[in-house]
């Protein structure tokens, strides 16, 4: 039975590193700068072994890059070994993203791009760069940030003096342990945040769900929602919209989605809101029908029509303000005017989500509703539909409270106001701009119609109104 004989790392690789620079005198090739001299080979091996031990074993059995790091560090191959332990990083990264869920995961760091389809499986964790794999373990709290500081630094001193790019700056022993040591404290011996284990759980437990989901298991999931940071709520509402508009989605679990993804919406930042609707319109697009009428509902049930891409809102709302002139204009149009009217609202529920191409032709058709059409049962003007005009009005402001006066001036609108009715609703409708209008002139110029207008139609054609309002109005 043989002997195990246990060799001290310095007596071991310290021989075999002045063996190789032998070897590469003898081959009449470079042998100065090529590994690191003894005194740096000897702090290696001083301190290599407390390291490496330090890392559970359940880990070190399957860590191969490591084993190259500690030959490359033992021969002074400083670049290499540098190289060898971001390859054990990158591999426990991905590591951590199999187990917090790839979908979750692929949603982070490709979710709004067109390539996400290409993205399922654990193999396809090898096409995503280096940096985006970090950047994206940030995002889920699979690391900390001074993690991802660290790791940040290590990438790119790994990028700018590894063995992968041609480089004259050499590592030193000191920093190479050093970066060994937050590779292994910091990564290796690592776990994902509560939080964050928090959102795996939820998403895993949420697919497997096709019972519907009670009141109070409802109140509970918006609770603990309400305190997840913004990231992680973002993280978290671009995976459940990718579950509402996968194909295979059980049509419960669908509507478990919809019952608490209204509260979820309003705990997001306003840039993800916008990022989805992107990629709304990239369903559209790229012929994904279904996909894109699920994600169409998906905006609807959580009122986030604003945040649609704004090609799509032009679209869209023109074709709102078609119908709702259309239905007004029609046979009982009271009665069917509300819906097409809440419908253009929800696309239009503040100032920023009006597109300033469409602000003449969208003030002017809600102007002609809120005007009415004159007659005496409820006083022309459809009750459920109202509401939603003065909101529409009330969000002028500044900004296109001109667009509103102009209106006026507009043939189908000038021919309204010979009746009564619609001139004092006239009145009306310019009441609600006027309450937040700020600049005086404007103001000035409103309160000049409100005055006289329902007594004398002709005030909009006035040269007095037409001088007053010269600035802000172009008069043909």
């Amino acid at each position: 039975m043989s002997n195990v004989v246990v060799v001290k790392a310095n007596e071991l690789i310290d021989p075999q590193a002045q063996l190789l620079v032998s070897f590469l005198q003898h081959m009449g090739l470079p042998a100065d700068n090529i590994i690191a001299d003894q005194n740096q080979r000897s702090i290696i091996g001083n301190n290599l072994e407390s390291l490496i031990t330090s890392i559970p074993a359940e880990h070190r059995k399957d860590a191969r890059y490591l084993s190259k790091f500690v030959v490359g560090a033992g021969f002074g191959l400083f670049d290499y070994s540098l190289n060898a332990i971001w390859n054990e990083v990158v591999l426990k990264l991905r590591t951590k993203a199999v187990m917090y869920g790839l979908d979750i995961f692929y949603d982070a760091a490709v979710g709004g791009s067109k390539a996400r389809e290409f993205y399922s499986t654990e193999e396809h964790l090898s096409s995503l760069k280096d940096s985006v794999m970090l950047d994206t373990c940030r995002k889920l709290e699979l690391i900390s940030d001074t993690t991802y500081k660290k790791l940040k630094h290590i990438l790119d001193m790994r990028n700018d003096t590894g063995i992968s790019h041609p480089t004259s700056y050499s590592i030193n022993a000191f920093e190479l342990l050093g970066y060994l040591q937050n590779c292994v404290q910091d990564v290796l011996n690592e776990n994902p945040t509560a939080a964050a284990l928090q959102v795996q759980g939820f998403i895993a437990n949420l697919k497997s769900l096709t019972g519907t989901l009670d009141n109070t298991t409802k109140q509970s999931i918006e609770n603990k929602i309400i305190e997840l940071p913004t990231h992680l709520c973002g993280n978290l509402l671009r995976t459940v919209f990718g579950i509402y508009v996968a194909n295979d989605t059980d049509p419960a679990v669908r509507k478990n989605i919809s019952l608490f993804a209204p509260k979820l919406w309003a705990a997001c930042l306003d840039e993800t809101k916008f990022k989805l609707g992107i990629v709304l319109e990239g369903y559209n697009v790229n012929l994904y029908k279904e996909k894109h009428e699920l994600g169409c509902q998906f905006f609807e049930v959580v009122n986030g029509q604003a945040f649609r891409s704004p090609s799509e809102r032009a679209i869209i709302v023109d074709d709102l303000l078609s119908s709702l002139i259309n239905t007004h204009n029609a046979w009982d149009n009271f009665h069917h005017e509300p819906p097409h009217a809440a419908e253009l609202y929800s696309f239009v529920p503040d100032q920023v989500s009006v597109i300033e191409n469409q602000a003449n032709r969208l003030f002017k058709v809600v102007l002609t509703c809120r005007i009415g059409n004159g007659v005496a049962y409820q006083s022309g003007v459809s009750p459920g539909a109202k509401p939603y005009y003065d909101k529409i009005l009330g969000i002028a402001g500044d900004k296109f409270a001109p667009h509103v006066m102009a209106a006026l001036a507009h043939y189908e609108i000038k021919a309204r106001l010979g009746n009564e009715r619609c001139r004092r609703h006239a009145r009306d409708a310019l009441q609600i701009v006027r309450g937040i209008v700020i600049n005086q002139r404007i103001a000035e110029c409103l309160d000049y119609l409100i005055d006289r207008l329902p007594d004398n139609a002709s005030c909009v054609d006035s040269l007095e109104f037409k001088q007053l309002s010269a600035g802000y109005i172009t008069w043909s």
